[in-house]
């Protein structure tokens, strides 16, 4: 019992350790930051702006309330109120997801590998703790801060976007169960598939750039679901949101089973 809680002790520092070196990091930060506001700050706020700036009768707004379908249109709702809408609870959520996984890239991308690069690692495999109990420390510090700022973003996101959207049409349109499947299943395992890839490529790299290709592809299956929204190929309602989470968490979940792989201290050391 006391040698399990020093190991959960040696566990929680290397977790602690990890997250001070990316918040005390001003380049990394700068990025979490730039990407955050851009995904849950600026692309709402340019949709808004855009849809309450043109007028309802204007050929493009009819084009795109076309590409609705029946999933969010109601006889009692305005064009721009359905515009809306679809903007916030439908197209928002897919630019919203690149958040955890950007997130979770910077935070992983540096984890052996900014041990390689600050001379430590040798010193980290060397203490008592066993190699895959290293590998879940650094899997589940990256997972935390993409979460904190998942959440975070989200936040600031709804404040921005309602208090807006209340001063220049003087209503409000809440967020749907879209995003509660996002928040509760979609974006915590795109982030833990992120992570899981990357600590296996950060474990092989020599660089942190070299270890954030592994998640580039996690970025074209959210772009090409943006696309089909933007061109009506396909609405993600809610139906729709809960298989792509459920497809995600299951990977997640067979990925983080065998994130140790086949390292071993020597492979992790050259």
């Amino acid at each position: 019992m006391i040698n399990q809680t020093r190991i959960d002790l040696k566990i929680r520092a290397i977790i602690k350790k990890d997250i001070t070196s990316v918040t005390s990091n001003k380049r990394m930060m700068t990025a979490l930051i730039i990407v955050a506001l851009m995904m849950s700050v600026v692309v709402p706020v340019t949709f808004l702006l855009t849809i309450i700036f043109i007028p309802e009768d204007s050929p493009d707004m009819r084009d795109m309330i076309t590409l609705l379908g029946s999933t969010v249109i109601t006889e009692e709702s305005s064009m721009q109120n359905m515009l809306i809408n679809m903007i916030l609870n439908y197209v928002v959520p897919l630019f919203f997801l690149l958040i955890p996984i950007m997130a979770s890239s910077v935070m992983a991308s540096s984890s052996f590998v900014g041990e390689k690069e600050k001379k430590t690692l040798e010193t980290l495999l060397y203490s008592p703790l066993p190699l895959k109990d290293i590998f879940n420390a650094k899997i589940f510090a990256a997972f935390l801060l993409s979460m904190a700022v998942s959440v975070l973003s989200f936040i600031i996101m709804i404040i921005i976007f309602e208090t807006l959207l209340f001063i220049l049409i003087k209503t409000m349109i809440m967020p749907n169960i879209n995003w509660l499947i996002m928040m509760l299943l979609v974006s915590p395992a795109m982030s833990l598939i992120s992570i899981n890839l990357i600590v296996r490529g950060s474990a092989k790299a020599q660089t942190s750039e070299e270890a954030q290709q592994s998640s580039l592809f996690l970025i074209l299956p959210v772009t090409l679901l943006i696309t089909g929204q933007f061109t009506g190929i396909m609405m993600l309602g809610p139906h729709i949101f809960l298989i792509l989470g459920a497809a995600t968490a299951l990977i997640a979940l067979i990925l983080f089973r065998g994130s140790f792989g086949n390292y071993s201290y020597e492979k992790l050391l050259r």
